[in-house]
């Protein structure tokens, strides 16, 4: 395997194409959009959060789940649909109930060897991306909610993560803009925010510079594989093209149900829909009241990040309505609300709102790894948690694709030897 093919130009198909990059391969990134982050890896919550590494895979979310479903602005909503994919995925969903506490355990971990990839190649690349290492506070507003985040910590610190239990007035002293009334906090201080857009866009300008080769706008129809090469057709400018690989890796979210059946593998990405604003700080008074520390808010699962001088990002919500991008005014406005509420000195007269779909896997681990074919690959799946796993699950696919190339050049060298004798 000499040259791979990089389907999808979002955070972890850019991160994937940085590290096969690094090992010496030819690397090809194909992305539909005009640009490299444009879906959701262009506004989300912007927390590089191991601290929010616990799955949803806990009889707490279903029941939250059913007493919800009459909110239309419920944090978590759902629309039951005729539709074997969303059920499908929630059968299986009920199923990993289980292994809730190893897979947290193993996002955690996997969270934590991310940062020293990510931070390394900012740094190598001199990406700016309004990086801010001051840690993020989780907030907490009843007894109930407070002692189940006490046994998640538990958990993370099984996975290698510190995170301490603050007071309220703890809570006060790490972030004086927040107002409110808490239970308790726990404050995690090794985990950051930044721009993710920022970070992805500038990694695929350091791609080029690395000799990558990629093609924008245009749409994958389809892909197939003999199992020694992958042949992709796309769309570009109302053309039909192809391109021709030696592998390829599926990095294109909530897309990558569809093209792995065409690669004979079934990866149940289901599209979780999250919303995002963006306040603009134009003036002082909100600049001063917008907080420095990264914010999650358990009651309303809101997240907020400070983004350079004059942005607040806050994000969060999850809604199981299919492929549907629109942005719902009913589901924006409590975002709106929760910071004239925590922070009432931010002026949230301009914002941007945004809606992105999170790709999600049943079990709430990405699927990362082979296929069934010898050169078919995936990085996909990372939910909620796509900033935050990307820099470790793309090394770990390149390094898949090193053994497997290793494998066949084994092979080949011992049919030749069989072939002498």
């Amino acid at each position: 395997m000499k040259h791979i093919a990089v389907i999808g130009g979002g955070i972890t198909g850019v991160t994937t194409a940085y590290a096969l990059a690094q090992q010496g391969f030819a690397v090809t990134l194909l992305e539909r959009h005009r640009y490299a982050g444009m879906e959701t890896s262009y506004a989300n919550g912007g927390q590089l959060s191991a601290s929010n590494a616990e799955v949803w895979n806990h009889w707490s979310t279903l029941v939250k789940g059913m007493k919800w479903l009459a909110r239309r602005d419920a944090p978590l909503l759902f629309h039951p649909k005729a539709s074997w994919h969303q059920w499908s995925w929630l059968t299986e969903f009920v199923a990993q109930l289980p292994h809730y506490e190893a897979n947290t355990i193993y996002t955690a971990q996997l969270a934590i060897a991310a940062r020293d990839y990510l931070f390394a190649w900012a740094q190598q690349e001199n990406i700016d991306f309004d990086l801010k290492r001051e840690g993020i506070l989780h907030i907490y507003r009843d007894p109930a909610s407070y002692k189940h985040a006490a046994k998640v910590s538990t958990l993370l610190q099984k996975g290698g993560l510190e995170r301490r239990a603050v007071t309220p007035e703890e809570m006060q002293r790490i972030e004086p803009t927040l107002h409110g009334s808490f239970y308790g906090g726990f404050f995690t201080e090794s985990d950051s925010t930044g721009d993710i857009h920022k970070f992805t866009y500038g990694l695929s300008q350091a791609l080029e510079r690395l000799g990558v080769q990629t093609i924008y706008d245009c749409d994958v129809t389809s892909v197939n594989t003999t199992g020694e090469r992958v042949q992709l057709v796309y769309e570009k400018e109302s053309q039909f093209c192809s391109q021709t690989a030696d592998a390829v890796v599926v990095c294109c979210g909530t897309s990558s149900r569809e093209l792995a059946v065409q690669l004979g593998d079934r990866v149940n990405v289901y599209p979780v829909k999250g919303y995002s604003i963006t306040v603009n700080l134009d003036d002082a008074q909100s600049q001063a009241s917008a907080p420095q520390v990264s914010l999650l808010d358990d009651a309303t699962k809101l997240v907020s990040s400070r983004l350079g001088v004059n942005r607040f990002r806050v994000a969060g919500t999850a809604e199981f309505n299919g492929f549907n991008k629109d942005i719902r005014a009913d589901r924006i406005q409590p975002l709106v609300d929760w910071v004239a509420q925590c922070f009432p000195g931010i002026s949230t007269r301009q914002f941007t709102p945004w809606a992105g779909l999170r790709p999600m896997m049943p079990n709430m681990l990405p699927k990362v790894g082979p296929g069934k074919a010898p050169n078919v690959f995936y990085n996909t799946g990372h939910g909620h948690l796509g900033w935050t796993l990307s820099a470790a699950t793309a090394v770990s696919v390149a390094k898949d694709v090193v053994a497997a190339r290793n494998a066949r050049v084994k092979h080949q060298a011992s049919q030749a030897t069989t072939q002498v004798a």
